[in-house]
C-alpha cells in the first residue's frame, strides 16, 4: 500500500486534521487535494483537537457520522479518524494511497511535533502502511493567517514530495511562514529545530476562589541555526522536514549493549 513515487491524479486522498471539520485550514486543503486529485475524502474531527498528540480513545465508544459525500466526522482524536478512516470507512474499499493532515491554524515547527494533533494523524497514517504529510501554517496575528500562501503553495509542494522515494517509517512535515505568497523566500528541507511551549505559566483563581493555571503560549527560541524549520518559517521560507517513526537511538542501544553484556 506504501507506493511512491505517486501519480496523483490516479491517488485516493483522505485529509484530516486536529481544528476540526469546520476549520479553515482543512477547507483551504480540501481545495488544494481537488487540484491534485478527483478522488478526495475527508474524515476529522467534529471539534477541535488541538495539542492532543498521538493519543488513541479507548475508554469510550466512537461515533462515526456522514455529513456529506466522502466527508465524515468522529467525535475522537485525529488519530482515532485515521483510524477508523482507514480501517472501516474504507474496510471493503480501495485504501487511500495518500494522507494529508491539516492545515494546522499554527506552525508545527521544534518541539511542537511531539505534541501536534495534526502531525499525530500523519503519524498513525504512517503506521498503517500509507504515504503521509502534515501542513500547518504559521501567524503572527491569529486574525490575519496567510491561507492565501499555503493555496498557492500547497500543491506544488505536495506534487514534488510524491515524486521520490521515502521509507515506511516516515512522514513530512510541512509549514507554510505567516508571509504574503509573493513574499516566499523558497522551498526548504531542513530539520527540525528546538523550541519549548510551556515556559509561561499563568496561575490565576477562578469566580469560585479556586487557583488554577493555564499553560502559555510562549515559546524559547533555543535553536535557530539556518538549517531548521523553525529559521526557515519565521525567515519567510516554506520548510519540509521528514520525521522518522523509529525513536530507538542507536549509538546508546550499543553502548547499552555494552553494559548488560
Amino acid at each position: 500500500m506504501f507506493e511512491l513515487p505517486m501519480d496523483l491524479s490516479k491517488a485516493r486522498i483522505l485529509i484530516s486534521n486536529d481544528d476540526g471539520i469546520h476549520a479553515q485550514g482543512i477547507r483551504v486543503l480540501e481545495t488544494i487535494a481537488r487540484t491534485l486529485s478527483d478522488d478526495v475524502w475527508v474524515v476529522a474531527p467534529e471539534a477541535e483537537q488541538s495539542a492532543a498528540s498521538h493519543s488513541l480513545t479507548i475508554h469510550r465508544p466512537l461515533r462515526l457520522k456522514k455529513v456529506g459525500e466522502k466527508r465524515y466526522t468522529v467525535d475522537g482524536t485525529p488519530t482515532d479518524c485515521v483510524l477508523l478512516a482507514i480501517n472501516h470507512v474504507f474496510k471493503d474499499d480501495q485504501k487511500p494511497t495518500l494522507v494529508l493532515s491539516g492545515i494546522n491554524q499554527g506552525s508545527n515547527i521544534g518541539e511542537d511535533v511531539t505534541y501536534s494533533g495534526t502531525i499525530a494523524a500523519a503519524m498513525e497514517a504512517t503506521l498503517l502502511g500509507v504515504p503521509a504529510i502534515a501542513l500547518s501554517a504559521h501567524f503572527e496575528r491569529r486574525d490575519a493567517i496567510p491561507w492565501e500562501t499555503a493555496e498557492r503553495w500547497g500543491a506544488e509542494v505536495i506534487r514534488k514530495a510524491v515524486t521520490v522515494r521515502w521509507p515506511k517509517n516516515v512522514l513530512l512535515n510541512v509549514n507554510f511562514p505567516a508571509v504574503g505568497p509573493d513574499a516566499v523566500t523558497g522551498i526548504h528541507v531542513v530539520r527540525h529545530g528546538k523550541r519549548k511551549i510551556g515556559d509561561e505559566l499563568m496561575e490565576r483563581v477562578d469566580p469560585r476562589g479556586r487557583p488554577y493555571i493555564w499553560i502559555g503560549a510562549l515559546r524559547g527560541e533555543s535553536e535557530v541555526a539556518p538549517d531548521t524549520d523553525i529559521h526557515t518559517v519565521f525567515n519567510g521560507g516554506i520548510s519540509i522536514t521528514p520525521l522518522f517513526l523509529d525513536l530507538t537511538h542507536n549509538p546508546t542501544l550499543q553502548t547499552l549493549k555494552q553494559a548488560f553484556a
